[in-house]
């Protein structure tokens, strides 16, 4: 049984590596986006280019987020979460070193690859390491520091975009994991599962992530070939699942009504919210005029909110059920979005983008808990985690299409971004679809969602910060430490 208790030095060396490991997936996650339009004008880079600097990291990161997990229980959660963070600072400074576009975004693919590794492995490191009476503080210790990295991460990319360069965006992550490492391998504690000795599913997990990389290119090149050739191989991963004794994604899970239809709102909400933050920074920037650290800092109260109050959402979608949560906070969540119509040429902050921005964060607020509650209730309690791992890859999975999808559909040239005219918009467009996905989401939430029993499993993070995807949990399988 764990043993560390978390006012004792190792609890904090544990806390500590494994905030500074997760932080730096998170951060990443945020504070790219800000740095998009300084990141074309030094590259040269059309706006495809941009896409593709956003969607290379989401696309290894979903595809193989339940893999890194499972390498995780086989071969040790330390080791692989040590190799994910080596491997993402490696990633990060060949990011920052980027000669043009094309290196810039295989590079983000492989940073991908390290998020993987070590974003799984940081939540079941503190689960397997803690005394059972210390484990719920922390893991709220954990989730409620990432929340204020996920807070502090648009201040700090624009800070760095407008000082010393965005390459300083990527380049900081190498400091954190020399911090990072030698704290893990000295003092956290070796762990795994007894009971993860089937084969790995590197086919289906080769399978989904060529599929959505197919589907993704297809969707920013218009390359309708391309999109067939991807749905095939999403036919084939799913042949392929129900064929293997031990699949990646096992199709049974669906066939609980409530974790498939909570998932259909999940991609839903997380594809409107990826196609907001990847274009709201460029229109503040291109159209508005602000600098990357205002556009970074003005987005910035949806964050603030979702930390202050995702808690006490969760707390009182617990009393009244998840129904009404989940119905109106995409509702609530839409109208921030059509408030964004008015953030046009020189847009005040406080009349025009603030407004939009509070109400879109209540509405954030008002769901991601809820969602999170929902998902775990929905399944048996021994695969909560698994359940968690498959609505993450989804919200991320709905934020790259969205991303790849939105200039299509709004006609946005490749360099829509150069000229504030033709942005604005498509950006005008890109809101109203955005906003169209989140009333999709509250309708389905309204028709299937139901109040869950009363010994189901509950969240462990209550506090929340990132937008990009709902918080990841763990599962409560029996743990050997080593």
């Amino acid at each position: 049984m764990p043993d560390v208790r978390i006012g004792s030095p190792r609890g904090r060396w544990i806390l500590l590596t494994t905030i500074l490991g997760s932080s730096m997936a998170l951060l990443d996650s945020t504070v790219v986006n800000v740095a998009l339009p300084r990141i074309g004008g030094d590259l040269d880079a059309n706006l495809s280019a941009l896409q593709w600097t956003v969607n290379a990291y989401m696309l290894t990161l979903a595809g193989l987020i339940l893999l890194g997990g499972s390498l995780g229980d086989r071969y040790g959660r330390r080791r692989i979460f040590v190799v994910g963070v080596v491997w993402f600072a490696a990633a990060s400074l060949l990011c920052g070193l980027a000669p043009n576009a094309g290196i810039l975004i295989a590079a983000r693919a492989l940073q991908g690859v390290g998020g993987a590794l070590l974003t799984p492995g940081s939540l079941a490191l503190i689960q397997a390491s803690f005394h059972p009476d210390d484990r719920s503080r922390a893991v709220g210790l954990w989730s409620g520091f990432g929340g204020i990295g996920a807070a502090v991460g648009p201040f700090l990319g624009g800070w760095l975009v407008d000082g010393p360069g965005w390459r300083w965006v990527f380049l900081l992550n190498v400091p954190l994991a020399l911090v990072c490492v030698p704290i893990a391998l000295r003092h956290v504690p070796e762990s795994g599962d007894d009971a993860e000795h089937g084969r790995f599913d590197v086919l289906g997990a080769a399978l989904g992530a060529l599929s959505l990389a197919l589907v993704t290119y297809a969707l920013i090149e218009a390359d309708w070939i391309t999109a067939a050739v991807g749905v095939a191989l999403g036919v084939a991963f799913v042949y392929v699942e129900k064929r293997r004794p031990d699949p990646m994604m096992p199709p049974d899970i669906f066939a609980s009504r409530q974790f498939t239809a909570v998932n259909l709102v999940t991609l839903c909400v997380y594809a409107a919210l990826g196609g907001f933050f990847f274009l709201a920074v460029i229109q503040l920037q291109v159209v508005a005029g602000y600098s990357a650290l205002g556009a970074g800092v003005a987005l910035l109260p949806t964050t603030l909110l979702m930390l202050l109050l995702s808690a006490r959402s969760g707390a009182l979608a617990e009393r009244i059920g998840p129904r009404i949560p989940l119905t109106v906070g995409p509702l609530v969540g839409a109208a921030g979005l059509l408030l964004m119509l008015r953030v046009g040429p020189d847009a005040s902050y406080v009349t025009d983008v603030l407004p939009a921005v509070l109400v879109f964060g209540f509405g954030l607020v008002a769901l991601v808990a809820p969602l999170t509650a929902t998902v775990l209730a929905s399944v048996n309690v021994a695969r909560a985690g698994l359940a968690s791992g498959i609505n993450n890859a989804a919200a991320r999975a709905a934020g790259l299409v969205a991303v790849a999808a939105l200039p299509l559909l709004t006609g946005m040239g490749e360099e829509a971004y150069r000229s504030p005219a033709a942005f604005d918009d498509a950006f005008q467009q890109a809101m109203l679809w955005c906003a169209g996905l989140l009333v999709a989401g509250s309708a389905l939430a309204f028709a299937t969602v139901r109040r869950p029993p009363p010994d189901c499993r509950r969240p462990e993070c209550l506090t929340h910060g990132s937008v990009t995807a709902p918080p990841l949990e763990g599962g409560r399988a029996k743990r050997r430490i080593g």
